[in-house]
């Protein structure tokens, strides 16, 4: 785990997995010398030319509030288009449990998107059922984002997690239709960042003048702060995520807000600087 404060507000990471992936399989452009050439400040991120990636939650603790951000791919999942995702069985649950994060402490669990990778731990498998995993949180998804995947009927990698880990939650009842902006408390906000999908959100962090952003996958890995035209297969709007990534990256350049990226490895968290007529991502 890392952890972070921000004000009042404290940010603690819960790692489910570090995957090691050759950087074109998130981004064409990024082949191995690409990636090498791209100099020292890019290497905590890479490994030999490849990319160094988390899925991890992040847990925001703010006026009282516990509210986790992503819920990573879950296990027992049938992903067979993500065959290294594929019927997991990771100890994620009795991890963060030992971290002193009980399932029932959850009071929020906000989805930056409905892709298989942020929504996976929304369930669980219970008696050959898929069950919130979250009894006491409510589940917030912004209602352009499950407008789309509700009527999706495409590709099961993309249907399935619906399936399994999104409907069976607003079955029970626990899901909330939000707006791409609404705020959670008084330190926490969500902040539209569309694009990779149609209601793609990331999270702002305001505490006693300290502040913070948490990504989400508008920007997947940090080479794409250097070069934010560098566009995601998995973008719904190719155009538009390029557009968000230019616009975030030049709204938080040189500015004290701490951004934590949703598939940062340690160290996940930094600062946006310009450095020698580019952009990079500091830790």
């Amino acid at each position: 785990m890392s952890e972070w404060k921000l004000g009042d507000v404290k940010i603690t990471r819960l790692r489910e997995q570090e995957p090691v992936w050759p950087g074109t399989a998130v981004l064409k452009q990024a082949t191995a010398d690409v990636v090498k050439g791209e100099g020292e400040w890019l290497e905590p991120f890479c490994k030999d030319g490849r990319f160094r990636l988390s899925i991890h939650a992040l847990l925001v603790e703010s006026e009282g509030k516990r509210i986790l951000v992503d819920t990573c791919v879950g296990n027992d999942k049938k992903r067979p288009g993500f065959k290294e995702w594929n019927e997991m069985h990771l100890p994620f649950l009795q991890d963060i449990e030992k971290a002193g994060v009980s399932r029932d402490s959850i009071d929020m669990v906000i989805c930056t998107h409905l892709h298989v990778d942020h929504v996976g731990w929304n369930t669980f498998l219970d008696a050959g059922a898929w069950k919130p995993t979250f009894p006491k949180a409510r589940y917030l998804m912004v209602n352009k984002e499950w407008d789309h995947w509700s009527k999706f009927d495409g590709s099961p990698d993309f249907r399935n997690p619906i399936d399994d880990s999104v409907r069976p939650v607003i079955d029970a009842g626990k899901a909330e239709l939000i707006d791409p902006n609404s705020r959670l408390t008084g330190e926490v906000w969500l902040e539209a960042t569309p694009g990779h999908t149609p209601g793609h959100t990331s999270v702002r962090i305001s505490s006693r003048g300290e502040n913070g952003v948490i990504t989400g996958d508008m920007i997947h890995h940090p080479i794409q702060v250097a070069h934010p035209d560098w566009i995601c297969e998995f973008d719904t709007d190719p155009q538009m995520a390029s557009e968000t990534r230019k616009a975030f990256v030049q709204r938080y350049c040189d500015q004290p807000v701490l951004v934590l990226g949703t598939h940062f490895a340690g160290p996940t968290a930094g600062h946006i600087v310009r450095r020698n007529g580019g952009y990079r991502f500091e830790a």
